[in-house]
């Protein structure tokens, strides 16, 4: 992977085919690589941009205390870096917390914004308690019961749970407390798209078992123009699970 420093630490990057810029990003716990699957389906359209988000993959870690606004001025320092000034963003999960802040902190530099498996609403009180309570965990015992625990839940497909397994075994319990401490503070965005007037699209497994598919139709009820697909049996991760169905999805940001 390549590397440049943004904002005093190391961030790692592919890049990779042509067209219009397009930023993805993972979710939690995981890497770029998740992406892999939708390259050759995406690269002939889009200048795709994978990044390992901070303290994730090869990226470095900085300290535990990260915040979502700290990930969005990193990937607008990756742009600086590649002098690209404007960008299509696509998270995933907590990647789209991400898109979302860069959207409130940097909205003249937004294209389009994809958000997969993905939410605009903040945690409730108990679920932030939890966050913490997991990142104190994982500070203390290492990434083993997380990588236990949530590739079950990513998806309900056995030979991709393996992979995620061994996935979130890479990551570092730094970067993992310090997302988990960032997602518990982040702001409520529900009011935040129905004020923009980019391209939206919004990519959600049926029977995602972290983030409700609702969650995905009550956006798209509140914005009239986004456009949704729903992965028939799709859990948490589209990308792996129907890759050709969420990029066929993510063409309507070119």
């Amino acid at each position: 992977m390549l590397k440049v420093k943004v904002n005093g630490i190391s961030i790692a990057y592919e890049r990779r085919g042509k067209g219009t810029p397009l930023v993805l990003m993972h979710g939690y716990p995981l890497d770029h690589s998740i992406w892999e699957p939708l390259v050759p389906l995406l690269e002939n359209d889009f200048d795709l941009i994978l990044l390992d988000l901070r303290g994730f993959g090869d990226s470095q870690v900085r300290g535990t205390d990260s915040s979502m606004a700290d990930y969005a001025a990193d990937v607008a320092g990756l742009l600086d870096q590649l002098n690209i000034q404007k960008a299509a963003l696509v998270g995933h999960s907590m990647g789209g917390y991400i898109a979302l802040t860069f959207v409130r902190d940097f909205p003249g530099r937004v294209l389009g914004l994809g958000l997969v498996s993905s939410q605009t609403l903040a945690d409730p009180s108990e679920k932030k308690i939890s966050r913490y309570q997991e990142a104190e965990h994982v500070i203390a015992y290492g990434v083993n019961d997380v990588a236990e625990g949530m590739s079950v839940k990513l998806t309900a497909n056995t030979s991709l749970q393996c992979i995620l397994k061994e996935l979130i075994l890479r990551q570092r319990p730094e970067g993992l407390a310090g997302a988990l401490r960032a997602m518990a503070e982040r702001p409520d965005s529900s009011g935040l798209l129905s004020r923009v007037n980019f391209p939206l699209v919004l990519v959600h497994g049926q029977v995602d078992a972290l983030i409700p598919i609702d969650r995905a139709r009550n956006v798209k009820a509140t914005v009239p123009h986004a456009h949704l697909t729903e992965i028939p049996k799709g859990g948490h991760m589209p990308m792996m699970e129907a890759p050709q169905l969420t990029a066929k999805a993510l063409q309507g940001l070119k």
